[in-house]
């Protein structure tokens, strides 16, 4: 009985899989060049506003160092 459980499982677990690679294989795909233009595009758009590449104001920066008392 164990034998038809796991070929039925198998069966069923072969037939999802080939179901999905159906589906990924039928998707219409974006070339990847256009996907790059249009990243770069936007990367060159948005560069102003882009704190890792203008970085952030030590005013407004949350996460800069306390200043620490010392005492001589």
């Amino acid at each position: 009985m164990s034998g038809k459980t796991c070929s039925s499982n198998t069966t069923s677990h072969v037939q999802r899989v080939v179901d999905q690679l159906r589906l990924e294989a039928g998707m219409q795909r974006i070339k990847i060049s256009l996907t790059a233009a249009d990243l770069v595009q936007y990367c060159q758009e948005h560069r102003r506003s882009d704190p890792l590449v203008s970085g952030i104001a030590a005013s407004a920066n949350p996460f800069k160092e306390k200043k620490t008392c010392a005492l001589l």
